[in-house]
């Protein structure tokens, strides 16, 4: 076990991912790691009856942004009125979860901690004091096998759990809560659209400034900026998307796990705590009624705003199945003269996708990526990988499935 603050259980975890399309969610750390054949989201995903299980209904793609976004029954535009210190962006991830650990409506909260020698990789750990949750507060970037911990909880006896977590988690969390018979479980889901190792997210970093190792905080903002901050003091600074240095990086840098996945949005969490609809403030999805009740233990301390609606995606979304297409397997770029670099990146926050029209972008430009990769490196995975919400955000770009690529018991999109 590592050291750890008073509050904060971080157990080690033996084994290791399968081989494979695997994200390491922790399924495959269990003592019964055949359960990967039943949880893994890359096997044979069946959203719609989750979400009939969990939410009590399936996504309706004529019910609202249900299309993009799975079962929704309320969408906000928020932010902590007192931003936390150290938080990605105002906290309210670690603050639903705080709020259910001060009201005793659990025992426990399976999160993510910086690992003690490296800030940016995640540890997998259980935190029992609301006060101890402000240790995690912030990004990680690498992969935690945090699903792993269900059974450490269970062996504390632990009766009552919260769970934040990235899709891929949250899916097998799902496959398997019912064996462990906890009496609450709350499920606190970020979006997530590209992983990588730690190690690797380390040589991005060099790339973006000389002095990597003061880089505190990172963020891919909705105004087509990385915002920066510094332990030494500097000013944060902004880069645009476009003068990002993505042409440097290995084509693999991100693993076709993520090139691969079909929920952006994580349809399967009670609550989705993100940024891509938010417009500069967070974006909060709630999705039945455990989401609504967290939600409500904090809404007090939030300022709610009208939700945006700006530009138009297709064009967007459109280069990027181009783009992708043109990679044959590698990164998406775009090919541009230098020197139109600069212009392109003044004018993107001006008049490209902004709010939930930004959103919906970044999900197309997801369902599109899944299938290109597939039909390129798995082609026989397409029909029990790619679900019908995925080929109908797809279809209005041309992407459709031929008869090899649907299920007998799938709709056709």
């Amino acid at each position: 076990m590592l050291d750890a603050p008073r509050g904060i259980i971080a157990p080690h975890l033996g084994k290791g991912p399968r081989a494979g399309l695997c994200t390491d969610c922790g399924v495959s750390r269990m003592k019964d790691d055949r359960a990967c054949g039943r949880a893994c989201q890359f096997i044979a995903p069946d959203y719609e009856a989750a979400e009939v299980r969990i939410h009590g209904r399936s996504a309706d793609p004529d019910r609202g942004e249900e299309a993009f976004f799975g079962v929704t029954h309320a969408m906000y535009r928020a932010r902590l009125s007192r931003p936390a210190q150290g938080a990605q962006w105002t906290g309210i991830t670690t603050a639903l979860a705080e709020s259910l650990l001060r009201s005793g409506a659990i025992d426990a909260v399976i999160t993510v901690a910086p690992d003690p020698n490296d800030i940016w990789r995640p540890v997998p750990v259980l935190v029992t004091e609301p006060e101890a949750l402000a240790q995690c507060r912030g990004m990680r970037m690498g992969f935690a096998p945090s699903v792993a911990l269900l059974e450490q909880a269970q062996e504390r006896g632990f009766k009552r759990l919260a769970f934040i977590g990235i899709p891929c988690q949250t899916y097998a969390l799902r496959a398997l809560e019912h064996q462990f018979g906890f009496a609450r479980l709350y499920v606190i889901g970020t979006p997530c659209s590209d992983n990588t190792t730690t190690a690797r997210f380390h040589a991005f970093l060099a790339l973006l400034d000389g002095a990597p190792e003061q880089i505190s905080y990172l963020e891919f903002r909705a105004d087509y900026t990385v915002e920066l901050r510094f332990l030494d003091g500097r000013k944060p600074r902004f880069i645009p998307f476009m003068k990002l240095p993505i042409s440097q990086l290995p084509a693999d840098f991100f693993p076709l796990t993520c090139k691969t996945c079909v929920d952006y949005t994580n349809r399967l969490a009670d609550i989705t705590v993100g940024y891509m609809g938010g417009d500069g403030a967070q974006w909060l999805l709630v999705r039945n009624a455990r989401g609504a009740e967290m939600l409500a233990g904090i809404m007090d301390h939030m300022t709610v705003e009208p939700l945006t609606d700006k530009g138009n995606r297709k064009a967007a979304v459109a280069g990027f199945l181009a783009n992708t297409e043109r990679a044959a397997g590698g990164l998406p770029l775009r090919r541009m003269p230098e020197w139109l670099r600069p212009v392109v990146a003044f004018l993107q926050p001006l008049i490209g996708p902004r709010g939930l029209e930004f959103a919906r972008a970044r999900v197309e430009m997801k369902a599109i990526e899944t299938i290109l990769h597939l039909r390129r490196s798995h082609p026989a995975k397409i029909k029990n990988m790619v679900p019908t919400h995925i080929w109908r955000l797809a279809a209005k770009y041309g992407l459709t499935p031929d008869r090899s690529e649907i299920v007998r018991k799938d709709r056709a999109p």
